[in-house]
Parts: C-alpha cells; structure tokens; sequence
C-alpha cells in the first residue's frame, strides 16, 4: 500500500463554532487550488510536533464540495480522547502551516428519491457537506442534528443562513420532549429509492442503524461512519503467530500487542492513520488463517469473506495468519 499523498497548508481561520467546537479552514501554501473533494470526503491531518507529535487524524470537509480554495474541518475537545483533539485545539493556531493529505471518500453520496442524514453531535460534519450538495441540486432530503444543548450545537447561524436551512431539524437532549428525535417516525415506511446516512458516536450510530433494520431498511440502503471505535473487551485475548507470506518468517503476537506493533518492532511498517480499526488506512490481505474482526470499517460480508483485515486492532481465532507483506 502506498502512502497517501501529502501536502502543506495554512490555517488562514480558527473559530470557536459551540462549546467545545473549534473549525479550522485550510488553504494551500503556494496559493494553488485545493485537489477536488466529494461530498462525504476526508483528509488526514498530521499534527504538529511536540507532545502529540507524529500524531495523524482524520477529519471530514465539512464545507461545501465545489469550494477548491479552501478546506473545513471541526474538531471536538475531547478530554478522552488519544491525544489528537487536544493538540488541534491547543497546538494548531491561525497562520500555522500543517501537512495533510488529499481528500478520499468512504462515506460517498449516492443519488436518492429521499436522502436523510442523521448526525449525532459532530459527527455532522460530513452531513453537513452532503446537505449542502443536495440544497444545491434541489434534492428531497431532511437533515436531523442531534446534540446535547444549543450551546454544544455547532454551525446553527450558518446553516440558518443556507438553502439547507428548511431541511434541517435539531433535537437537543437538553430541550423539551416535543423536539427530541423521533426515530422510529423518522425511519418509517422506508421507500424504495431512500437511503440513510448516520454519522456520530458509535452508541448513536447502532441506535440509528438498529432501529432502521426494524423498520425495513435493506442493509445496502444504510450508510454510516464512525468517528471512533467503541471499547473492546480484551480480557480473553492470547498470542499468536503472523507469516510473513514474502520471507516466510514468523513473529509472535502478544496478548497485549497489536499486530501493527509487533511487526514495526520487527522492522515491518504497515501504513496507519487511525489505529482504531475506523479509517481502512491498514488494510492487509489475508492468506491463511480465520480472523478475529475488531474493526469498523469492513462490511459484515466483507469479514465473513476473511480475505482482509485490519492489523491495527483486529487479531487471530486461529493459531496463525498468514499476510499478504
């Protein structure tokens, strides 16, 4: 796998967007028109050096898709988090130059009779780009924003301002029960030509995709993305054995090391972004052997097939695996 290409930018704005929401807009250094993007659309940001040095995250363009002199992303302070939110709040200014990638797409857009997107917190920064796109080209959609408080509810005065605006409805969990989503409602009567997009917490995330299977949503109806991966129970994990298919070595995987860990102790680098099974950055073949499937970027069929797995947080079931390096 190749690296993905990269290249340097300015933070010509940081802005405080809601309680804990800061958004970065991005503009190339020499001037030059940014690579195009799609709706959906992110970007790696490499972060600064210093104590969350080497760091890299993704971030959805949450600006509208035909812009080409700038990119938007919004970040949440998270104090849980691995360490990538706090230097972006913190560590990332205006006027700083960062390295990012060009943009690509795991969460595209398809064309829909009815499109409903359904954003839990920040997780509406991709929905966003998708509302955009579909106001612009007169598309029937609704847009549901779910968020603790007005006060943690990010780009409110902008999307008022939109040709989104009428689509666009907010639930808060602190405000009163006649706003807060109905989702079984929302969900009913599935038609033939609709499609379901749902981006925010994993909790929000499987609430929204569980409801809609009951309803009668076909599974290849339901897109989504998560932000991150939910905690693994790893009390039960145990070692075992990576081949190499290339050199025929074998290297023993601790209980308590991932595959990506172990071998870059061993001189082997897979290519990582995430590290949390979310991004597909790691994608590795698979040739032998049954895996133990952490992820959440491959599909139920896509694990079921056992031809490729995420060696950043996925394991083995059997004794070895062998990969495809």
């Amino acid at each position: 796998m190749t690296a993905q290409e990269t290249f340097q930018v300015r933070v010509v704005k940081k802005h405080a967007e809601a309680e804990g929401i800061a958004s970065f807009e991005l503009a190339r250094v020499d001037g030059a028109p940014l690579p195009p993007f799609s709706a959906g659309s992110h970007i790696d940001v490499h972060l600064p050096h210093g104590q969350n040095g080497g760091l890299v995250r993704q971030y959805s363009l949450c600006n509208a898709s035909h812009e080409l002199h700038r990119y938007r992303i919004a970040v949440l302070r998270d104090a849980a988090s691995r360490g990538g939110s706090m230097a972006m709040h913190d560590s990332v200014h205006e006027g700083d130059v960062v390295t990012i990638s060009t943009p690509r797409n795991h969460f595209p857009l398809h064309p829909a009779q009815r499109t409903l997107l359904l954003a839990g917190g920040i997780g509406v920064t991709p929905l966003l780009c998708m509302a955009d796109r579909l106001a612009r080209t007169g598309a029937d959609f609704a847009l549901h924003y779910c968020t603790r408080s007005a006060e943690r509810t990010a780009f409110t005065a902008e999307i008022a301002a939109s040709a989104m605006a009428p689509h666009v409805h907010f639930h808060f969990d602190a405000g009163p029960p006649e706003q807060k989503l109905d989702l079984a409602a929302v969900l009913a009567a599935p038609g033939s030509d609709q499609r379901v997009y749902v981006c925010g917490p994993a909790g929000f995330i499987d609430h929204v995709v569980n409801t809609a299977k009951a309803m009668g949503w076909p599974q290849d109806r339901i897109h989504l993305e998560y932000f991150g991966a939910p905690p693994q129970d790893t009390s039960g994990d145990q070692a075992f054995e990576v081949l190499i298919a290339s050199t025929g070595k074998a290297y023993t995987i601790a209980a308590d090391t991932s595959v990506v860990e172990a071998l870059r102790c061993e001189g082997i680098d897979i290519l990582t972004s995430c590290e949390q099974g979310v991004c597909g950055t790691c994608i590795t073949r698979v040739l032998e052997g049954e895996v133990d499937h952490r992820d959440m970027y491959l599909t139920d069929e896509e694990k079921a097939g056992n031809e490729q797995f995420m060696p950043c947080c996925s394991r083995a079931r059997s004794k070895v695996l062998v990969l495809d390096l």
